[in-house]
This record gives structure tokens, C-alpha cells and sequence, in this order.
């Protein structure tokens, strides 16, 4: 079973998508902010793919991405953005920093479980 790594700040978003992706048969562990996204890491959870807002108390989503990418075992794993923002400059932002995915809230289970499946083949 894929775990994945969802790091938001609002705790309805967290619970939605903690069980849109139960159902899809993902097990999920979640983080408040970047700052606490990381040191779960650190802490060695290995998740197959990591969901991550943009705009965050204590360290930012972009700062998280780019934290995470010098982080041997996050390196290659698949984080897609999932926030408000639909700024072309904040995409390229994130792509620059490792972004490997963006989707805008709020997102359609269907689009969101679509885009996991592409960036993790069964």
C-alpha cells in the first residue's frame, strides 16, 4: 500500500483528503505546516508521494519542496502542490523548487486520484 504525505494547514482540507485517498486504498499520514512536514522526514517515514499547500504557517510549501529535495530519501519522491493559488509565477516557482505536480484547490477526487496514478504506477 502507497502512503502519502499531506502537509496543509487547514484541517478540513487534511480530513477530505485523508479520506478521498482511504477510499482510493492510499494510507495517508499528515502535517500542519512544511516545518513540521520535514522533521517527519527527517524522522525517516518514507511516504510514496507528498501533497503539499503553498501558502503555510512556519515554512511555506516552495521552502518544504526545496528542504525536502536535499533530503536523500525525499529526493525523487513525486510532491504535488495542492492550494488556492493558480498564479502562473507561483507554478514556476514550485516547478523550480521540485514540484513534481499542481493541482488547484478545490480539486475533484477524480482529478486528484488521477494525477497520483500517473506519478505512481501500480
Amino acid at each position: 500500500m502507497s502512503l502519502i504525505f499531506v502537509i496543509d494547514d487547514s484541517p478540513t482540507m487534511v480530513m477530505s483528503l485523508s479520506r478521498i485517498l482511504a477510499k482510493y486504498g492510499y494510507s495517508v499520514e499528515t502535517a500542519t505546516n512544511g516545518q513540521d512536514g520535514l522533521k517527519r522526514l527527517k524522522g525517516g517515514m518514507k511516504p510514496n508521494l507528498i501533497l503539499t499547500d503553498i501558502n503555510m504557517p512556519e515554512m511555506d510549501g516552495i521552502t518544504f519542496i526545496k528542504e525536502a529535495r536535499k533530503h536523500a530519501p525525499t529526493r525523487f519522491t513525486p510532491i504535488v502542490v495542492l492550494t488556492t493559488e493558480s498564479v502562473a509565477t507561483k507554478q514556476s516557482e514550485a516547478r523550480s523548487a521540485g514540484a513534481s505536480g499542481w493541482l488547484t484547490k478545490p480539486t475533484q477526487p477524480d482529478d486528484l486520484i488521477a494525477t497520483i496514478r500517473q506519478l505512481l504506477p501500480a
